[in-house]
């Protein structure tokens, strides 16, 4: 089999899980649709040659996030009787919200055009001319927010802390 097509049907796959997501009624089973789109994306990557992103996306969305969801969604204890019931006003400005998303979606696929890509260096998207990049080229940027992830992690733990001594 060519790529194009194993591209094709992964591409068909993931727009399948994906609309699945929103079509299952049960929540459970459409966020384990949601883990199958996000394992389908990373098999994107892959045949893309970003590995790394590839990684990321499995370990950061499928591990950690859906699990959170997961999670989440079976403390809520959901049932019919607690569901809110939506009004006309509400729904209709679900269909208009949809409908205007379709016609910018069909503009933007009608205008689009294909462009050929240039020779792609065989490393590009792998992990080893990633963090070349990174640390050559945008080393300042990296550091900068390094340090930005750090002050919120302190002002994260701060902030918990003094919450925790005026409960007390």
């Amino acid at each position: 089999m060519s790529i194009e097509i194993i591209a094709y049907i992964l591409g068909g796959l993931t727009i399948g899980s994906a609309l699945m997501v929103i079509l299952s009624p049960h929540p459970v089973r459409s966020i384990l649709y949601l883990v199958v789109t996000f394992f389908l994306i990373s098999a994107n990557y892959v045949l893309m040659n970003a590995q790394f992103l590839a990684i990321v996306n499995i370990i950061v969305y499928a591990g950690a996030i859906m699990v959170l969801f997961l999670f989440v969604l079976m403390m809520l204890n959901l049932s019919k009787e607690n569901e809110p019931k939506g009004s006309i006003p509400m729904k209709a400005a679900a269909v208009i919200a949809g409908g205007s998303l379709l016609t910018v979606l069909v503009a933007a696929l009608r205008k689009g055009t294909v462009q050929e890509t240039t020779s792609i260096a065989d490393d590009q998207g792998l992990v080893k001319s990633l963090g070349h990049e990174l640390f050559t080229t945008y080393v300042i940027p990296f550091e900068v927010s390094s340090v930005l992830f750090i002050a919120a992690i302190v002002g994260a733990v701060l902030l918990a802390k003094r919450e925790k001594q005026i409960i007390e």
